[in-house]
């Protein structure tokens, strides 16, 4: 074997490892995401709120009223992962891509939650929300429209 088959080996080796270890850092966030809605202080806020925030329409003024009657909860939610920007000083700008990609699927599925979710709607109210610059917002547009066109998702239900 020459030595450059043997080096380009050795990279597609590499690259493997390392995807590999994206792989497992996500299978860990998967299994880990957003556990500590199962306890307090947010399980109980989360168990009477869920159902009300279904009917509402995400960014609009009921649904921020909603939240703000949940700032205690959600404030400990987000102190605790890092899969959303209020966990850190600097917002969206102090996440790495794996909190980024946790959060966009966060979005997508907390869309199935309301009767009329649409993340490229939510994609919009958060693009102003958190901040977010142009090239950004389009990195997470072109996610959402791979991960929409063609990449059947599978789950047992329609929501989340």
């Amino acid at each position: 074997m020459s030595e450059s088959k043997f080096k380009t080996m050795r990279h597609i080796e590499t690259v493997r490892n390392y995807l590999d270890a994206v792989v497992a850092e996500f299978l860990r966030r998967g299994r880990e995401h957003d556990q500590s809605k199962l306890e307090s202080p947010e399980v109980e806020v989360f168990e009477e709120y869920t159902p009300k925030l279904r009917g509402m329409t995400y960014g609009t003024s009921e649904y921020w009223k909603c939240l703000a009657e949940m700032k205690p909860a959600i404030d400990h939610h987000n102190k605790t992962n890092r899969h959303h920007p209020e966990h850190f000083v600097h917002g969206v700008y102090g996440m790495n891509l794996f909190d980024l990609m946790e959060m966009l699927v966060d979005w997508r599925a907390a869309g199935m939650r309301h009767d009329d979710g649409d993340i490229y709607e939510s994609l919009r109210v958060n693009r102003e929300r958190f901040g977010m610059s142009e090239e950004l917002y389009y990195i997470l547009l072109r996610t959402i429209n791979y991960l929409e066109d063609g990449h059947e998702i599978k789950h047992k239900a329609r929501e989340s």
